[in-house]
């Protein structure tokens, strides 16, 4: 795939506990020469990168990260404040306790609330998948796909594992028409990316995208 292109498809991430407004603004300075679709950075620091950015790139943070057991309005809340701040797009995390316990309906009231709070701006859906079983996988893409989120995505990458090719196909096979899919999580070569792209994710979030494609680069030269 053109690099140009698949570029298109990330999101540039930096998320790490530590990380500081000097990483926020190398990230951006990233994202905008290289033409992500987004940069992807914790709540703190959306109100200064978006005056940062100037409208040149769409921002992306987290909300109920990463476990998910926020009460629900501690999630509305960081939802709301996000968009105060200038977020375009939130990636929040489900309960995964409740999932657990099979209070499917809780959760899909939880999505549909903050999807709710976004309207027209982008939700994405963390249901971490390296946690679940197969069938709570399906679940979860009916869940999303009925309460109106614009993506399922895989993992948040602080947990055992991320996004693998298989999730990838059964999301592809179960989630309804408007809902996209988004890879995250130990995505470590270009020819993952591809593929995962390939199998029908539409957003890939990684902070190593543009590592690679740099590499790439420098090995032509």
């Amino acid at each position: 795939m053109e690099r140009k292109k698949l570029l298109s498809h990330v999101d540039h991430t930096q998320l790490a506990p530590a990380a500081g407004w000097k990483s926020i603004q190398d990230l951006c300075d990233e994202a905008m020469a290289f033409g992500t679709a987004s940069v992807c950075i914790p709540p703190s620091y959306v109100k200064r990168a978006k005056e940062y950015v100037g409208g040149r790139m769409a921002i992306c943070t987290v909300v109920g990260f990463p476990n998910g057991y926020q009460d629900t309005a501690v999630k509305a809340f960081e939802t709301e404040r996000a968009l105060a701040d200038g977020a375009d797009e939130i990636d929040m995390v489900i309960n995964l306790g409740w999932l657990k316990d099979g209070l499917i309906d809780l959760v899909e009231q939880e999505v549909r609330q903050l999807k709710k709070i976004c309207g027209e701006k982008i939700l994405k859906v963390i249901i971490e998948t390296c946690l679940l079983t197969e069938e709570e996988k399906i679940a979860m893409c009916w869940v999303v796909t009925d309460a109106g989120a614009d993506y399922i995505k895989t993992s948040t990458g602080f947990s055992k594992g991320g996004a693998t090719f298989e999730d990838i196909e059964l999301f592809a096979k179960h989630v309804g028409g408007q809902v996209k899919i988004k890879a995250a999580g130990g995505i470590n070569s270009m020819e993952d990316a591809e593929k995962f792209l390939a199998l029908g994710a539409d957003r890939l979030g990684s902070s190593r995208v543009i590592k690679l494609v740099k590499e790439e680069k420098s090995q032509m030269a």
